[in-house]
């Protein structure tokens, strides 16, 4: 197995704890849930060519 690059990645705290509560119901660590999150949307791109959602890079406002 190809070693795993570790990659320093800055979040706000509101949005880490979002990623922790999911991580813990899909009994994932925060970092695992964080490589799942960005494998899953790879494969998506893969699949069709396209990123998960087409406005993508339009930005969002969360509530969180």
């Amino acid at each position: 197995m190809a070693e795993k690059k570790q990659v320093p990645l800055r979040l706000s705290e509101k949005l880490y704890n979002e990623i922790a509560a999911w991580a813990e119901d899909d009994f994932r660590s925060v970092n695992g849930q964080i490589e799942y999150l960005l494998t899953e949307c790879v494969k998506q791109r893969k699949k069709n060519g396209k990123y998960v959602g087409e406005e993508i890079d339009k930005p969002i406002e969360l509530d969180i």
